[in-house]
């Protein structure tokens, strides 16, 4: 036993929202190591770190893994002012945009014509979908009046990002990370409106996009709202690049809408990847079918827009359940017919990759 080894176990351990070693991140102070007994002193990154109980568990469980620790004894601090700007400026430096033309990250917007027809379920459940598959995932709430990515995921009400001198490290769920501006409102006013107006929706879309550290993900979701106004002409701005899902429900007057919420994505520059039907048919145990919102909506949305139908997510009551307890359904381990079309558009989506168009390849001359 030796405090070397003690160190590489204990600087090996990842920080839950950050998803960097804790040596990277240059939190570990010292290690100690004498009769038995391996001391730890860490400096974590704000007072008040919500992940703070996850580091000290996963730091004593590592360190109690080397041979001839007895008792491990952790002690808690909290970074220097300049310590911290280091790092913040560090991750800066190192971080790529998960929107850039040249980023192999894929940005995917999930739009909708009408709202209520659950594209911020089917936002929510492909990123964890997609997550359970390897993936590193992201998801920005851009619905910024009708925020509902937080409670879908599960995450706390009083949760709220860690502000890393001006870096925004999002709280992260089901092994997504997810950023809303639900998060940033007073803790006693989470639950009020959001009054904006063009210019303060841009501004608030532009940060969300380029001072959160979503790190190193292969697939950032966007949650949009629904319709074709504000918010969808700022995402064509800022993410030209960006792929599209259209979600609509089975019945002639959403899937009207929906096509003019793909249209205007086209006209952007954005690329449409396919369409999600929800509130689909669904098989009742007697055999019977029950199409309270009819059929063949998404079908035709998708001929009118010439991309494929990905999904077709039939009613379910396990879905409504799943999404007011915040445990998306695709992460239960109960079959669902929802589930599991859910997580074929995740096997689906996962699977086309992004093209090679338009973007400027890592190589050089030999």
């Amino acid at each position: 036993m030796s405090a070397e080894a003690v160190r590489a176990a204990v600087g090996a351990v990842r920080d839950p929202e950050i998803r960097r070693p804790l040596s990277e991140l240059d939190m570990l102070d010292s290690v100690e190591v004498a009769d038995g007994v391996a001391r730890v002193a860490l400096s974590l990154t704000v007072v008040g770190c919500p992940a703070a109980d996850r580091i000290e568990r996963d730091v004593r469980d590592a360190a109690a893994r080397v041979e001839g620790v007895r008792t491990v004894e952790v002690e808690l601090g909290v970074m220097a002012p300049a310590r911290r700007a280091a790092l913040s400026e560090r991750l800066r430096g190192e971080r790529t945009s998960p929107f850039g033309p040249d980023s192999l990250t894929r940005v995917i917007a999930v739009t909708s014509g009408k709202g209520g027809v659950g594209k911020s379920t089917v936002t929510a459940n492909l990123a964890v979908a997609l997550a359970a598959r390897g993936l590193g995932v992201g998801v920005l709430d851009a619905d910024v009046h009708g925020f509902s990515i937080p409670g879908l995921l599960g995450i706390a009400p009083d949760t709220s990002p860690v502000d890393l001198d001006g870096l925004i490290v999002p709280p992260v769920a089901f092994g997504v990370k997810a950023i809303s501006i639900g998060m940033f409102l007073p803790p006693g006013e989470r639950d009020g409106a959001v009054a904006w107006r063009g210019p303060m929706l841009h501004r608030t879309l532009n940060q969300f996009l380029t001072d959160v550290h979503y790190g190193a993900i292969d697939v950032l979701l966007v949650d949009t709202p629904p319709g074709t106004g504000d918010v969808a002409i700022s995402l064509g701005q800022l993410l030209p690049n960006a792929e599209v899902l259209v979600v609509t429900t089975p019945q002639p007057a959403a899937a009207d809408v929906a096509v003019r919420s793909g249209l205007v994505a086209r006209k952007l520059g954005q690329r449409l990847i396919g369409v999600v039907e929800t509130m689909a048919p669904a098989t009742l145990p007697d055999g019977s079918l029950l199409d309270l919102f009819g059929s063949g909506g998404g079908a035709a949305v998708a001929q009118r827009l010439d991309v494929p139908l990905l999904a077709s997510v039939p009613l379910s009551a396990a879905l409504r359940r799943a999404g007011d307890a915040g445990a998306p359904v695709v992460s239960a381990s109960d079959a669902d017919p929802a589930a599991a079309a859910l997580d074929a558009l995740a096997a689906a989506v996962g699977g086309m990759g992004r093209g090679l168009g338009g973007r400027r390849l890592p190589v050089g001359p030999a």
